[in-house]
């Protein structure tokens, strides 16, 4: 732990150690576990494999943690469940957003951008997603912190951004999934002036892109999964930067079943909203070679894989390149990093 971080800890906060590292771990577990199947064309299996060196992972982690953002709702997929109990239930009590594989099906065909994902923050501090599968998203890095909103038209955002950093709209680059309902936000950027990123899947990267000036990445915008923006915030906590949700139902049902939670449905969420708190950790590890990370590369007998670990408290952003041997790690680790997980 850093001298800073030491000296501005209060004695007895729930979360009063460094778990930055301890995250690390365990993306790292699910990346090398899962980047066996980089493209295999079976994106369960590789779900499947970074799901149980995840779970085993946390399990040796000192916390008591309960996954509040997690697998399974959206897709049909393995899982760690909403509600499952994480940790060896020691303190400190904690909320867990897991994403083993954020961008299954890029691994599945050996794309860009696949990540293991970890966020964690104190109990009952992350927005726990309604029953509505998506939120309209904008998201974007430190000095556009405050000064957009989901509120204002594409274009007048576009305008204010290129304002903030001192250009012209066209040289900004928007990250947008690549999704038929996004045909009309397309043209909007267009006709804004900026440039336009489309990715496949994966909007936890995209939405992380804007806050690294090394991506080249200006702004997310557009609808992606609720699961997804409350872990994009607890990265955007540590970054500095901002994402504003509103939620979007698909159809009449998701609709109706908002109205009888009493949500507002106009209302967008801030990024204090999607995660309490000033205290939040989160890791990544790439599993293929992306903008944020490099993904895992293979050597006879071991890998390299690269980390962003992060804790908001104190602002600190650590790129971890580790080097693993796999007869090393498994004389005391039940995965078998050697070979992929049938």
């Amino acid at each position: 732990m850093l001298k800073d971080e030491r000296q501005h800890m209060e004695p007895g906060t729930p979360l009063d150690r460094n778990l930055a590292f301890e995250l690390a771990r365990v993306t790292e577990a699910a990346a090398l576990s899962s980047a066996r199947w980089m493209g295999k064309g079976d994106k369960i299996a590789a779900d499947q494999a970074a799901v149980n060196a995840m779970r085993f992972a946390l399990g040796n982690v000192d916390m008591d943690g309960i996954v509040v953002i997690g697998e399974g709702e959206k897709d049909e997929a393995p899982m760690l469940y909403i509600g499952e109990q994480i940790g060896n239930g020691m303190p400190p009590q904690v909320d867990i957003a897991v994403d083993p594989v954020d961008g299954t099906t890029l691994l599945s065909k050996g794309l860009p951008n696949a990540v293991a994902v970890v966020a964690l923050a104190e109990r009952g501090s992350m927005y726990g997603s309604p029953g509505i599968v998506y939120m309209e998203k904008l998201a974007v890095g430190p000095l556009g912190k405050g000064k957009l909103s989901l509120e204002n038209s594409v274009a007048e955002n576009i305008r204010i951004l290129a304002d903030v950093k001192g250009g012209d709209p066209d040289d900004l680059t928007v990250v947008v999934l690549d999704r038929p309902r996004h045909a009309a936000l397309i043209e909007e950027v267009r006709a804004a002036g900026a440039r336009i990123k489309l990715i496949t899947d994966g909007d936890i990267a995209g939405g992380i892109m804007p806050s690294l000036e090394e991506t080249g990445i200006d702004m997310l915008l557009g609808i992606g999964g609720s699961p997804e923006a409350v872990t994009t915030a607890c990265a955007l906590k540590c970054l500095g930067g901002d994402i504003q949700c509103r939620p979007w139902p698909r159809n009449d049902e998701e609709r109706a079943a908002a109205e009888r939670q009493g949500i507002d449905l106009q209302a967008v969420l801030t990024i204090d909203d999607l995660v309490k708190g000033d205290d939040v950790f989160f890791s990544l590890t790439g599993v293929t070679d992306g903008e944020l990370v490099k993904g895992v590369h293979y050597f006879p007998g071991g890998a390299r894989t690269e980390t962003l670990a992060m804790r908001s408290r104190s602002g600190t952003v650590r790129r971890v390149q580790a080097v693993h041997h796999f007869d090393k790690l498994m004389r005391y680790s039940a995965l078998a990093y050697d070979q992929p997980e049938t």
